[in-house]
């Protein structure tokens, strides 16, 4: 697996591009070979009547575009001195971003036209998709166009890698936009602690693929990475500062890249109980559960509640994870024996026929209700989802699909004939678990690329055509189970190539025109 290495003193970053401002670089495309002597073309030539351009190909980018209409003429490419415009001061960050990147001058708001022009534009299309752009390349300028600024940066990513170690953005009109509105990379920092750096590097590298989550599961039983306020007893000692995770989410917004934290609860809480150890849930025979909190206690919701609405202050955006998966006390094959205290809450609280399960159910009700407040929209794991309860979880919460192992397992048609929403983390392709504990293996890129698509959502079948609106997306994902089996370098290397098949299937389910061998050739090109 090839991979571009930047030395930065004594350390190794991976990214996708290296830039002069220290904040992302140039890429590149293929569509510069397939131009032959045009590439070679002036910056601001315009065709001439003199002059036979052959019939432009389709840009090759990761994602790869969807829509390219062709033209005859020189194309366009970057050249110091020229301009990037924008004609709406919202576009001002993308702008100074993208001519830092390519090594042009920021104009600013400018209602004239020049030669080599970068232009950036607002449209008003109301009913567009709001992550859709326009690029257009014609009389050697080049205009992108779209109905947000995300979508104008997703443009401005597209023509960063046409433009790429000297290439030529071909003459013709990109129109584009993702299938998938929800296209994500969650990292696991609560086993493994990740570096500031580290974590900012992939910001960059999501950013110039076009996904727009970054998941951070902060909080397990191995560790709370998070600095707190609200509860500093249960930070680990290596944790992030709210400073940095600021400074982080502050690169993630210029990329359009939200962040979805995610407080794992009830079960997961080992750090939080190593803290607070009269939270842990017992059995019967007094035999404390690993990392399961206590959820007939009072005090257990108010310990998690003040986390989540501590950090829903620090981290902005919509999603918000609040796990849900592996409560151990059902994984008992009576549960209302084993742990009778639940049972009690259980009946206390929904009547006399209610179970754990139910009590489970209305656990995660109540979290949804807290981030809720705060205008998040909540998601959990599918195993925190349970069959035959008389409470029923929320609506709105999201399914994250993970696994259909669990006990109980419901396949992925009984939460979509529901009506619910989910997003695919299938473990058989976009799980990256450090150790390959159990029967996890590394997942390839190749296999993401060749067999998977947003509709697999468990093991290798894909649900009915007719759910796809149902499914909001997917994310890869790193988890640190054996959290010394590689280096953080080791990761971003290991999942260089399954981010790539991921992102491109994501924005394009459909069987993509490259083979593998050759979207490989063109992800080493790239960078």
């Amino acid at each position: 697996m090839a991979v571009a290495l930047v030395v930065v003193g004594a350390g190794v970053s991976l990214g996708l591009w290296a830039a002069s401002d220290g904040d992302g670089g140039s890429t590149g495309s293929q569509a510069r070979s397939s131009q032959g002597a045009t590439a070679a073309a002036p910056p601001d030539a315009t065709p001439s009547p003199t002059r036979s351009y052959p019939l432009s190909e389709a840009p090759r980018t990761i994602p790869a575009v969807r829509d390219h209409e062709p033209a005859r003429g020189p194309g366009w490419r970057p050249e110091k001195g020229n301009r990037v415009v924008v004609d709406d001061p919202a576009l001002a960050d993308e702008g100074r971003l993208v001519a830092g990147e390519l090594g042009m001058a920021y104009a600013g708001e400018k209602g004239d036209k020049r030669a080599g022009d970068l232009r950036l534009v607002l449209n008003s299309d109301e009913g567009a998709n709001p992550e859709s752009y326009v690029m257009t390349v014609r009389d050697g300028r080049a205009e992108i166009n779209g109905p947000s600024d995300a979508g104008v940066f997703y443009g401005t990513r597209t023509l960063k890698q046409e433009t790429h170690d000297g290439g030529t953005a071909p003459e013709g009109v990109v129109k584009d936009e993702p299938a998938k509105p929800q296209r994500g990379f969650m990292l696991d920092i609560a086993r493994k602690p990740f570096t500031a750096g580290w974590i900012e590097d992939r910001i960059r590298e999501l950013g110039d693929l076009k996904f727009n989550q970054l998941g951070l599961h902060f909080s397990d039983d191995q560790g709370f990475r998070i600095e707190s306020s609200s509860h500093p007893e249960i930070v680990s000692q290596e944790h992030l500062t709210k400073a940095q995770v600021r400074k982080i989410i502050d690169l993630a917004r210029s990329r359009h890249i939200t962040i979805v934290p995610e407080i794992d609860s009830p079960g997961h809480l080992g750090a939080v109980l190593d803290a607070h150890p009269d939270l842990q849930l017992r059995s019967a025979q007094g035999s404390a559960v690993q990392g399961a909190i206590d959820i007939s206690k009072a005090e257990s919701a108010e310990i998690v509640d003040d986390l989540l609405n501590e950090y829903a202050d620090l981290f902005p955006g919509g999603p918000w994870h609040l796990g849900g998966d592996e409560y151990q006390a059902l994984t008992r094959s009576n549960p209302e024996a084993s742990f009778p205290q639940l049972a009690t809450a259980a009946r206390e609280k929904y009547g006399s026929g209610a179970t754990v399960a139910d009590l489970a159910t209305g656990w995660l009700n109540d979290r949804a209700d807290t981030v809720r407040k705060h205008q998040r929209v909540p998601r959990a794991w599918n195993d925190g989802f349970f069959r035959g309860t008389s409470v029923q979880a929320a609506k709105d919460i999201q399914v994250a699909y993970w696994t259909g192992k669990e006990i109980g397992a419901r396949a992925p048609l009984e939460y979509l004939q529901a009506g619910r929403k989910m997003i695919n983390y299938n473990d058989e392709f976009l799980y990256y678990v450090l150790g390959e504990p159990q029967t996890f293996v590394y997942p390839t890129g190749q296999r993401i690329y060749e067999q998977w698509t947003p509709r697999v959502l468990r093991g290798t079948a894909a649900v009915p055509a007719r759910y796809d609106g149902q499914i909001l997306g997917g994310s890869f994902a790193v988890w640190c189970d054996l959290a010394n089996s590689q280096t953080q370098d080791q990761v971003a290397a290991g999942i260089r190539m399954p981010l790539r098949a991921t992102v491109q299937k994501l924005w394009d389910p459909d069987r993509p025109e490259l083979s593998w061998a050759e979207f490989r050739a063109l992800a080493d090109r790239l960078g």
